[in-house]
């Protein structure tokens, strides 16, 4: 028998090293504009997250499921809601511009304009009220929406017997609508944007303007005139027209913090949007300035609770722009709210329709 020389000595581990660099990828670098995208994505999932909102037919669904349940207030969910405005936003004090919360000298930021502020001056600080000219709180308040569900709803009465209502957007208050809309007006909206198309900017139409504004009796027209450098005019001249008149109407113009604040208060609870609407701006106004809210008007579909077709307003069926406002996710908000305790939304008629002649 011959005999076997010793084995090789085995180096511990070298097959496996070995097979490891066999299916090891060689190493290469994403460009930097990858890179970029990549941080770019994630930067922007992290600030609009990716849901699937419900679709019309569903948040119907969802609304119906709710309806014959007796609404309460819920008064802790109130007080809470009512602190986290206050903490954010503070309605109170910053609702409108005043001379207390916006001295001569201020640098006012724009809240709808990428770094562009104005220096008040002693012109713009005349513009202003000493203080916030509500009696605050305010008790029962009302704040009306244009929505189409209002036609044939009979709210008329129940809006009017609020201590406070607002309205938004300089809405029509004929004889025609008063049964379902009401007539009583504290404060009613005007987008410069209304005077701007309606009324040609007040360059020619002033006499018009203030015979429209008449409907709204003794009110406030609260315009957002440190929004946009474009809202800058019309509001100006809408405050002289009615000061040159003597009208009954008197200008509050928005403070574009409160706006700002508000705007980033509801960001942060689901809605991106490029701007909040109008009706938002003040029902968020509404319940840090009021004990008690109830909405009327806020629907923003195309079929009332009984699946019947309505128009978008309840005096026109001009639809608005696509894109700029986030107006389901807005609705959902406000649901909650109703659903919480926090507001009253009425959807249902307030009285039976009127048989047609």
């Amino acid at each position: 028998m011959s005999e076997r020389g010793p084995e090789p000595r085995r180096r511990c581990g070298s097959r496996r090293r070995m097979a490891g660099l066999a299916w090891k990828w060689p190493r290469t670098r994403l460009p930097v504009g990858a890179s970029a995208l990549g941080v770019f994505v994630l930067c922007w999932l992290y600030v609009f997250p990716v849901y699937r909102l419900p679709d019309e037919k569903e948040i119907v669904q969802g609304v119906l499921l709710q309806q014959g349940k007796a609404w309460r207030r819920n008064q802790t969910a109130v007080a809470l809601f009512r602190k986290l405005l206050e903490e954010c936003c503070d309605p109170g004090q910053l609702f409108a511009m005043t001379k207390m919360n916006s001295p001569m000298g201020k640098n006012l930021w724009f809240d709808g304009e990428f770094l562009y502020s104005v220096t008040i001056d002693n012109a713009t600080y005349s513009l202003f009220p000493q203080a916030t000219p509500f009696q605050l709180p305010l008790k029962k308040c009302s704040v009306v929406g244009n929505g189409g569900i209002l036609k044939k709803s009979g709210c008329g009465k129940q809006i009017d017997q609020a201590d406070f209502v607002m309205r938004c957007n300089l809405p029509p208050l004929s004889s025609e609508y008063s049964r379902d809309v009401g007539s009583k007006t504290q404060l009613v909206t005007a987008n410069p944007s209304i005077i701007q198309k309606r009324f040609q900017n007040l360059l020619w139409s002033r006499k018009a303007f203030v015979d429209s504004v008449k409907v709204y009796n003794h009110s406030y027209i609260y315009m957002p005139a440190f929004s946009m450098r474009t809202g800058t005019g019309p509001s100006l001249r809408v405050y002289y027209t009615l000061q040159d008149f003597g009208a009954r109407q008197s200008v509050l113009f928005a403070n574009p913090t409160f706006l700002r604040d508000i705007g980033r208060f509801w960001k942060g609870k689901g809605i991106h949007a490029k701007r909040l609407s109008t009706g938002l701006f003040l029902v968020s106004a509404a319940l840090g300035l009021c004990e008690e809210v109830t909405i009327y008007g806020f629907w923003p579909f195309s079929v009332d609770l009984r699946g019947s077709f309505i128009s978008h307003h309840y005096y026109d069926n001009v639809l608005p722009d696509s894109g700029f406002h986030a107006m389901p996710e807005e609705f959902l908000q406000l649901w909650f709210l109703h659903k919480s305790g926090v507001l009253r939304m009425q959807l249902e008629p307030c009285e039976e329709p009127q048989p047609s002649a």
